[in-house]
């Protein structure tokens, strides 16, 4: 190739394709929106806001994560790669890996989870189905994209530790496990640079995690494309000619390695070549493969419901009674079911609950009432809640069907408050205030407030629950199905709660993570904030019991890890299925953790009566925490206590377990500047420090023959070991400190190598 195809094929040719040479027989491919459903444009030039051929549009990924399911997700994710197939997209730009850091990211609903393991494993789940059918993969936004306020040039202000712990781990379990073709690289700033020149990110990346596939930019977000290329990154979409010029201009000048353009475009060049190679042209999509879509999106939505409620076991409804039932709310015929912005599917047929409900009860059962405008010109609120009301006094029960509207959340723009729409708000409480046997049914794609939560006898969040939402709404209320959802993210009480809150969404094109690793249930945990409904949890139509929790070793080295089982029980009257969870808890460490964190966990479905053995398989990584001092993952040795249950809040099953950690792990880095308590606290640093501090103590009146001063323990210990210099009356000079530094770092730094984790 010549140095001006090089320079071009690094970057896109048109909207959704990249550069072919024709003279080299090199393809070009299509690379398509979206994480739910495929939208692949007519012409490569269209950018298809409005008008993609139809596809199957699954429940998003807020919905997907609250199943809990990593088996359903590969298979959503097969679908997607077989659609994509059929419609000749060989790269399918999902799925997005980042972290719930607010509930009001105003994509949140794209994005699987405020817990980076449940991200990570979905995430990887996604992309080993698309990828199964020959169709590559595009995790994204990379990294720390997490809100829409000024996205494309806001830097996200993150420490290490965090960055490590939280925000790229939620992308190194998918790129270590699923290997995704591609990875986009966000818009967003990192600590000041932008991450498409982020070289360091970049080279995490690459050379830490081994991915083996392509870094593309988001589109538009490529600012200094000779920085991008020298950083990393393969390919700028979409094309931009005098990006292409300033390459060619940068390898004559000499700023660029002809070398590094040709890796990058080498790189780019298997990928082109593996989905040209893989593309099936027999592909298609026919009725018969949309009908068989529809009904594993329809599955997948009623997994992914969460009973949030269910007083009096109010739900399931009974379908052959002769009860009437008021179906209130617009969503019940207009239903909200997929987010705006780039990821908005056509679909191939849609339900709604209304008709779905009509079906199943027969018409005369059924009785409608809008009770809020969809838009500004579709009634008067007062109006319609009134009706409502008379139609939900005369029914036996209500079910009103309420959330965000489409504005609310949507690519390029955050939330504002928790708040739903007070037309919603003020219509459940109506409702439920005139009619006591009353259900609500939610679609919104992330956290809720919910002032009238005490007024209704059920509270059903379905989510954005994809094409077949209404149908799969239907299934659960009348008890075809039972709910068995988790939430994947916690819902606050109040907008004041969440730990971003001060520093959401910043200011001044600035962001500062200063909640660090407190994101989610990890800070309620911290604070003791009892939330509205915490992370892991949900209800189902049966009962279980989680007991009998047994370890495989009382003490392990981190290196052989420790297996956990756990017996659970369905003691109801139904079948169902029950999300086992496991959570670590770390009392020793010197480090600052969290009060738990979620490691495993496992969705297992039982018939009433039925028990089964779960088992956790806990290894060296699961331990570990990011010490920034040593930069690296390290463990600790200790007691680690192991929690098993059903939700982040209950967690009744406790073990301890001993982990000895690598020796290079152990203790804080000492320095000059560490505090004499932590030289006292380190094995090998205390007999180098203790023969110095008992001469000055002695000097100046204290141990050595006048007794110690009262305080005189204290004062010392929180001292760095610089500030004795000054009082040792000459004993320790720099030069001192500084061999007494390199003599502890040598018998810190013995023994066994550290390990490394993922």
């Amino acid at each position: 190739m010549t140095l001006d195809e090089k320079a071009a094929y690094a970057s896109g040719r048109a909207f959704w394709t990249t550069e072919p040479v024709d003279r080299l027989d090199i393809p070009s491919i299509w690379l398509a929106d979206g994480p739910h459903g495929l939208r692949r444009t007519r012409s490569p030039d269209d950018m298809g806001m409005g008008g993609s051929r139809p596809a199957t549009c699954f429940p998003t990924a807020a919905g997907l994560a609250a199943s809990w399911d990593t088996s359903l997700v590969r298979r959503v994710g097969a679908a997607l790669g077989r659609e994509a197939q059929a419609q000749d997209v060989q790269v399918l730009l999902g799925p997005g890996a980042n972290i719930k850091r607010s509930p009001l990211g105003g994509r949140n609903f794209e994005y699987f989870s405020e817990d980076p393991i449940l991200s990570g494993r979905m995430a990887a789940a996604y992309i080993e189905g698309v990828q199964s059918e020959g169709v590559g993969t595009s995790l994204k936004h990379y990294v720390a994209n997490n809100q829409e306020y000024h996205r494309m040039s806001t830097s996200a202000e993150v420490d290490e530790r965090t960055l490590r712990e939280i925000y790229l781990r939620a992308f190194k379990i998918p790129v270590t496990q699923a290997n995704p073709w591609t990875v986009m690289v966000a818009y967003n700033r990192v600590n000041g640079t932008f991450a498409t020149q982020h070289n360091r990110l970049l080279r995490i990346l690459d050379e830490e995690w081994g991915h083996e596939g392509i870094a593309i930019s988001d589109w538009g977000a490529t600012q200094d494309r000779v920085a991008a290329t020298q950083a990393g990154l393969n390919l700028e979409m979409p094309g931009n000619d005098a990006n292409d010029q300033a390459l060619v201009a940068a390898v004559n000048a000499g700023t660029l390695s002809e070398d590094t353009l040709d890796r990058r475009v080498q790189e780019t060049l298997e990928i082109a070549l593996r989905g040209d190679q893989r593309h099936r042209a027999d592909a298609t999509f026919d009725e018969a493969l949309q009908d068989e879509h529809h009904a594993l999106a329809r599955e997948a939505a009623t997994e992914s419901f969460v009973l949030l409620k269910n007083e009096d076991d109010f739900l399931p409804l009974d379908a052959a009674s002769d009860q009437q039932v008021a179906v209130i709310g617009a969503f019940a015929k207009t239903p909200r079911y997929q987010g705006a912005g780039s990821s908005r599917v056509n679909p191939t047929q849609l339900s709604t609950a209304h008709d779905a409900l009509t079906d199943a009860l027969g018409a005369d059962r059924v009785r409608y009432a809008a009770g809020y405008p969809l838009g500004e010109e579709e009634g008067d609120p007062d109006s319609l809640r009134a009706a409502a009301v008379e139609v939900a006094r005369t029914a036996d029960v209500a079910l009103v069907f309420a959330g965000l509207p489409p504005a609310s959340e949507t690519e390029g723009a955050d939330r504002e408050t928790l708040r739903m729409s007070e037309a919603h708000n003020r219509l459940i409480a109506a409702v439920a205030e005139a009619q006591s046997s009353t259900g609500v049914v939610l679609s919104n794609g992330s956290a809720v407030a919910m002032p009238w939560r005490d007024a209704p006898k059920a509270i059903l969040e379905t989510w954005l629950a994809g094409q077949a939402g209404g149908a799969a709404q239907a299934d659960v209320l009348l008890g075809r199905t039972n709910p068995s959802g988790k939430l994947a993210s916690t819902f606050p009480k109040e907008l004041t709660a969440p730990p971003a809150h001060l520093n959401f969404p910043g200011e001044d094109r600035e962001v500062l993570y200063g909640e660090r690793f407190f994101v989610g249930y990890r800070y309620y945990d911290e604070k003791d904030i009892e939330p509205l409904y915490p992370f892991g949890y949900g209800l189902s139509y049966t009962s279980f019991e989680v007991s009998d929790l047994t370890l495989s070793a009382d003490s392990a080295r981190s290196s052989e890890g420790v297996t956990a089982r756990a017996e659970v029980a369905n003691t109801g009257t139904r079948r169902g299925q029950e999300v086992v969870q496991l959570y670590l808890h770390d009392p020793e460490s010197r480090l600052r953790r969290p009060p738990q964190a979620l490691r495993a966990f496992r969705k297992v479905a039982l018939a009433p009566g039925e028990t089964t053995t779960v088992q956790f398989a806990l290894q060296g990584k699961d331990f570990a925490a990011w010490d920034d001092r040593r930069d690296r993952w390290t463990v600790e040795s200790g007691a680690y206590e192991v929690r098993v249950g059903t939700s982040s809040r209950d967690l009744p099953l406790r073990a301890t377990v001993t982990i000895e950690g690598p020796p290079a792990d152990q203790g804080p880095v000492l320095d000059r500047y560490s505090t004499i308590d932590q030289w006292l606290q380190d094995p090998q640093g205390r007999p180098v420090i203790q023969p110095l501090l008992k001469t000055m103590m002695g000097a100046m009146g204290g141990g050595n023959g006048g007794g110690e001063q009262p305080g005189m323990s204290e004062i010392f210990g929180s001292l760095p070991l610089t500030a004795l210099s000054s009082l040792s009356g000459g004993a320790l000079t720099e030069n001192r400190i500084d061999q007494l530094v390199q003599q502890v770092r040598a018998d810190q730094e013995g023994g066994d190598p550290p390990e490394q984790h993922p």
